[in-house]
């Protein structure tokens, strides 16, 4: 009989999510030391969180909301949904461009002002629209700093609209470079994006060297009359640079996902209400793939996408398996296996794997495994947390 796993949910989690996990879990929103956190928004750096907790999923791709550190220190792998929101936000840029470049905004607020009758306001409307003539995109060239699922959806959205596009990514991978259009100009630097660009997009995570990616000095290189989009994080943009910059004219607009008093009412500003992922497919998405990675992890080991844990995936060939997530140091996995061969466990498949500080080894052996031996594991200097996963 499968052993019963509950889950606890932060924030309403989709149904379609939900469904994924195996009908021997418990959810809710107030369960007593869960096996697993689902969350989306709730912010988890002041919770306390019950050491009962084996794993914790993001549906979505930012964990700035969770504390990463803290359960890397417990040995509990942070789960997230990479691409599961990609086309959402690259709508929501794309939709910013074209809200730059005719100047919708302003212009909207034109006619919400207008009075009198249909004919005043027909005069009205005619005096006043020139102002807001604005350019097309065929031809322009966006940057696209970041080049992950997004940048990419984006770049290749970009192409198909006829215009020109540079990328920037320190770190991409290989599967993300395959991703690209073979159109995508490759820049050395974030400053090459800016000289070249008429519009730029960031797709970057919030970390310390992202911070006010885009500030006084690099805005000073870019075009004169760009358009600047902000759809990741808060925090890439010096905000007080931007309103700086667009009082000069150096930036034609700034449109970004995160309101802030500085930028408020500013007109040359649009800041929507964090609405990157607030769409219904989105949504769904982002659960279903968080749920069957919390599941998979917590019946049989297997870690994918994880921010903090590498990815970590073995079929099971024996009944017996043994996870030790565990300090990235040296003789980790002899210590592991001389303990298994003291207790006469034959090991009939291995695999170790580790990021940064982190390391991960799974273990499939050809008995059951005692209490003792679960005891002997865990003591070992550097093991962090021990499981024993027996097939259902």
């Amino acid at each position: 009989m499968a052993e019963l796993r509950k889950i606890l949910t932060l924030n309403a989690i989709s149904a379609r999510g939900l469904a994924r996990l195996p009908e021997h879990y418990i959810v809710g929103g107030d369960i007593a030391d869960p096996d697993g956190i689902l969350v989306r928004s709730a912010n988890m750096h002041e919770m306390d969180i019950p050491a009962s907790v084996r794993a914790i999923a993001r549906a979505g791709a930012g964990t700035n909301n969770i504390p990463v550190k803290k359960m890397s220190e417990r040995g509990v792998p942070v789960f997230n949904a990479p691409g599961a929101n990609a086309n959402a936000v690259k709508e929501l840029v794309i939709a910013g461009m074209l809200i730059g470049a005719r100047n919708l905004v302003p212009a909207l607020k034109l006619v919400e002002g207008l009075a009198g009758t249909d004919e005043d306001m027909h005069k009205a409307t005619e005096a006043g629209k020139k102002q807001f003539a604005g350019t097309e995109l065929p031809g322009r060239t966006i940057g696209v700093i970041g080049l992950g699922a997004i940048g990419s959806y984006i770049a290749e959205a970009a192409i198909k609209l006829g215009m020109n596009v540079i990328g920037f990514d320190p770190s991409i991978t290989v599967d993300a470079a395959w991703r690209l259009p073979s159109q995508v100009k490759r820049a050395e630097n974030v400053e090459d994006v800016l000289r070249m660009a008429d519009f730029v997009t960031l797709h970057v995570p919030l970390v310390d060297a992202t911070r006010n990616l885009i500030n006084s000095q690099r805005i000073g290189v870019m075009r004169p009359g760009a358009v600047l989009l902000n759809f990741a994080r808060e925090g890439v943009v010096d905000n007080a640079a931007v309103i700086e910059a667009l009082d000069a004219g150096k930036l034609h607009a700034y449109l970004c996902d995160f309101p802030a008093n500085i930028l408020k009412g500013h007109a040359k500003v649009v800041a929507l209400p964090h609405l990157g992922a607030s769409t219904e497919e989105a949504e769904e998405n982002c659960a279903v793939m968080v749920a069957e990675e919390l599941a998979d992890y917590l019946e049989n080991g297997n870690i994918l996408n994880s921010v903090n844990f590498p990815n970590v995936s073995m079929p099971r060939e024996s009944a017996y398996r043994v996870a030790v997530a565990n300090a990235n140091v040296p003789n980790m996995v002899g210590q592991i296996s001389s303990v298994l061969a003291a207790a006469g466990l034959n090991i009939h498949n291995m695999i170790n794997k580790s990021k940064g500080d982190m390391a991960y080894t799974m273990v499939d052996v050809d008995n059951a495994v005692t209490d003792a031996v679960m005891q002997q594991l865990s003591a070992i200097a550097g093991v962090l947390a021990v499981r024993y996963l027996p097939a259902a």
